[in-house]
């Protein structure tokens, strides 16, 4: 195989303009992430209109479990794909081919696992989690069947993954946009006509999941010459697997880490009763569309970096890093004003304005949230820059920083503080990750750098310069 490259299919990431290159990458994930958020947002009125604010909070109750189980399987996914991106900035396609056909026959084997693991154990987690009585039984009926379609999240989440480390960010996002128009009809389908209830929604979401996986692998199989692999990479291969497991399993961890945080939360609001659960179940999907832009830089990051760290360009990923949190920071600002004077008129799109307390309750979270949005910038900019550069492990201790606050607030400040306490659990979890990634970024650059002046002295044979990376270790 000759592994050359279409330009017009992937994008070199390692030339150009970072803040250009940043931005163009970023806007086509953004519109796929709003669209996604958009088709969410539909889902809930369609769920909270047309079967009540108990069916939204049966559906919302669900929404950390969720999460941490889908959670995890975006974030391995995201981890098999930097040795992907790495193996492209270093123009390695033939080793880049390999690492792709063994993150395929891992993603298969952690998703029969996953699947099976986890449906058995579906209604025993809600009844941990303190679901009310009343709301139990509808949630059960939701997540039961997303937990069923959790190959079909791997299957996008991988091949969308792939496809945007070769620097094409536009394509998953028409899939994503198409999957999501389908999701809406096939709930209008399931709930209207089918009248199959709040097991709907959910037939509805898995089956647009896999119809945006599907699309992915048949556009691939076409636009990607640089993906067609001969007999031997298709091969199992022990380094392979262990280098992204490696990768793989930490951002995962990081993510239901992270959710274990959010479960605790979601069993403090449960306890709070069905009306809290609707307030913020709603406040959440207004807050998640407003929030896209943090994942779409994210997401941008963890390719931008893993491309430049591939090409040992450390210079390029320090100044990604800075535009991309100038980016954010000045968004953050923005998205504050407007929820603070319009949050109120947007939730109204998603209950009925009948419902005062909810919608009082719901403004609050948004305005409060939204107040440490320049953390939340942070947060997702740096911890995916450091995925990139390969250092996954630290997304586990930063996924612990927020795990830890918002069992803190869980546990200790709602039994005594109540709703108001539960507004607070996202910024201060936000707040501890970044004073742990902040310097965390510091160090892998650090030692990025001491490295690859280690491979240039083996490479030269400068005796002088190989006893100087010796005492650098």
């Amino acid at each position: 195989m000759s592994g050359s490259v279409s330009k017009a299919s992937v994008k070199d990431m390692t030339v150009g303009s970072p803040v250009k290159l940043i931005i163009s990458f970023a806007v086509p994930m953004l519109l796929g992430m709003l669209f996604q958020q958009f088709y969410s947002m539909v889902d809930t009125i369609i769920v909270g209109r047309c079967l009540g604010v108990e069916a939204l909070a049966a559906v919302g109750s669900t929404g950390a479990v969720g999460f941490m189980v889908n959670g995890f399987v975006i974030g391995i996914c995201s981890g098999f794909a930097i040795p992907v991106a790495q193996r492209f900035g270093a123009r390695d396609y033939k080793d880049m081919r390999h690492f792709v056909a063994n993150a395929g026959w891992l993603s298969l084997l952690f998703s029969v696992i996953m699947t099976t693991g986890i449906s058995i154990f579906t209604w025993d987690i809600l009844v941990l989690m303190q679901t009310p009585e009343n709301i139990i039984q509808g949630a059960y009926s939701y997540i039961f069947y997303i937990f069923l379609g959790i190959p079909t999240t791997f299957l996008y989440n991988l091949l969308a993954g792939v496809i945007r480390s070769l620097g094409d960010s536009k394509t998953p996002v028409y899939f994503l946009i198409f999957s999501s128009i389908v999701n809406i009809v096939l709930d209008l389908f399931f709930i209207l006509a089918a009248g199959t209830g709040i097991a709907g929604a959910a037939y509805a979401t898995v089956i647009s999941q896999a119809v945006s996986g599907i699309l992915c692998f048949v556009y691939m199989k076409k636009k990607f010459e640089i993906l067609k692999m001969e007999r031997e990479e298709i091969r199992l291969s022990g380094n392979h697997l262990t280098i992204l497991c490696k990768m793989g399993i930490p951002m995962g961890l990081q993510y239901s880490i992270t959710a274990i945080g959010s479960v605790v939360i979601q069993a403090a609001i449960n306890s709070l009763g069905s009306v809290a659960v609707a307030s913020v179940a709603a406040a959440q999907k207004a807050s998640m569309l407003f929030c896209c832009p943090f994942d779409a830089l994210g997401g941008t990051m963890a390719t931008y970096a893993g491309q430049n760290v591939g090409a040992k360009k450390l210079d390029r990923i320090e100044q990604g890093i800075r535009s991309a949190t100038v980016l954010g920071s000045l968004y953050s600002i923005g998205a504050f004003v407007l929820l603070f004077f319009f949050g109120g008129r947007i939730l109204e799109l998603l209950i009925d304005a009948s419902e005062t307390i909810v919608l009082r309750q719901a403004h609050q979270y948004l305005i409060y949230n939204s107040m440490f949005f320049i953390f939340l910038t942070f947060v997702n900019v740096w911890r995916f820059t450091i995925q990139g550069l390969g250092y996954s492990g630290f997304a586990v201790l930063a996924g612990v920083c927020e795990m830890v606050a918002r069992a803190f607030v869980g546990f200790a400040m709602v039994p005594m503080f109540g709703y108001t306490a539960v507004c607070f659990s996202s910024p201060l979890a936000w707040i501890m990750a970044d004073l742990f990634l902040v310097p965390a970024f510091g160090y892998c650059i650090r030692r990025l750098k001491i490295r690859f002046r280690c491979e240039e002295c083996k490479k030269c044979g400068n005796e002088a310069r190989k006893m100087v990376c010796h005492v650098h270790g």
